[in-house]
């Protein structure tokens, strides 16, 4: 009986043979997984809760009408719909590695009425290139951006949003902590979990110009998906 057929038929020997083949199958990435997954589920669903709880949280942070954001990994648009809403016109700014994730956004979540009123401003690039924003921000938001990095992506996210910030920029980036240091993949991935201690995300703040602070939960459903605070040394 070959392995697959084996793995079929025999209970939970699909995860042993899942795990005989290199670990658990990832979800996949890009147009292909966008396309297979829909647009919601590719940024991890939950919809209502999570666009909730970003948007209560950077108001209750201080978020006003006139300040400008900047969402990086704003995806397809599940907390900045009411961000844009929010602000004042041509104050949200979104950036993203996938175009597809930002035009199903515009076309499925956000009318074009808000959008031609609003004047939301977005970026695509798989670099972190923040110098095509028109204008500086007051706060910026990764939510689950470095849950899914290795630390030079990190280190480049935060040294390129640190040439672009205003004195009182306050940029959040919510992370996966775990208490000891753990093996994280090489390569980013949308869909694996990079796990890194509070000390190893204050060190890339300290070496990217960041004063970090640990705020810790945040009320996300995930329990290991906590939140760092980052202001300009």
């Amino acid at each position: 009986m070959r392995m697959r057929a084996f793995a079929k038929k025999i209970p939970g020997a699909r995860r042993l043979y899942r795990f005989l083949r290199g670990g658990p199958q990832l979800k996949p990435q890009g147009t292909a997984g966008i396309r297979k997954l829909g647009h919601r589920e590719y940024v991890g669903g939950s919809w209502e809760l999570m666009q909730d709880l970003q948007f209560n949280f950077l108001i209750s942070a201080g978020l006003k009408p006139h300040h400008h954001l900047w969402d990086i990994a704003c995806g397809s648009l599940r907390a900045g719909v009411p961000f844009i809403r929010y602000l004042e016109p041509g104050h949200y700014h979104g950036i993203d590695r996938h175009r597809d994730l930002i035009d199903m956004g515009i076309k499925y979540e956000l009318s074009r009425a808000d959008y031609e009123q609003k004047q939301p401003e977005f970026i695509v690039s798989d670099a972190f290139e923040f110098d095509q924003f028109r204008a500086a921000p007051d706060y910026a938001l990764a939510q689950s951006l470095f849950t899914h990095l290795p630390p030079p992506l990190i280190l480049l996210c935060l040294d390129n949003l640190r040439k672009r910030v205003k004195l009182h920029t306050v940029f959040f980036a919510s992370f996966l902590v775990t208490s000891e240091r753990r093996d994280n993949p090489a390569k980013p991935h949308d869909h694996a979990g990079f796990y890194y201690t509070t000390e190893q995300m204050k060190a890339f703040g300290a070496e990217t110009r960041w004063l970090a602070y640990y705020i810790g939960d945040w009320n996300h459903p995930l329990q290991h998906q906590v939140m760092m605070k980052f202001t300009p040394a």
